[in-house]
């Protein structure tokens, strides 16, 4: 069986797809992500990972109605796939392991 892995970036996309639910897109998800995790990532960044997420098949993506209020464009909506959500519930629970395993955290002395 193929691993799969997600950097962080990937991470939180594939978790404001899953949040956005039918509103996913691209500016949607960089606000989310801004909002929520106090990141400020370039729209471009954002098309890049959505797009890395599709070829990967963690997402799929359909093309919406075209809006008055972008020019007659239509924005391209993502879902999140069966294979998204479980990449999503493996991360979460490989993180729970490692948290549960960790002790209490020391910090140094003198250092903040």
């Amino acid at each position: 069986m193929k691993t799969h892995y997600l950097g962080e970036l990937d991470e939180l996309v594939l978790l404001a797809v899953g949040v956005l639910h039918d509103e996913a897109y691209a500016y949607a998800i960089k606000q989310l992500v801004k909002a929520q995790a106090k990141r400020t990532v370039a729209l471009p960044t954002i098309h890049a990972a959505l797009y890395r997420l599709e070829n990967r098949g963690f997402l799929r993506s359909t093309l919406g109605g075209a809006t008055a209020e972008r020019g007659g464009r239509r924005k391209r909506l993502f879902r999140i796939t069966n294979a998204g959500l479980q990449i999503l519930r493996d991360v979460q629970a490989t993180r729970a392991r490692m948290w549960g395993l960790m002790r209490e955290i020391q910090p140094l002395g003198g250092l903040r």
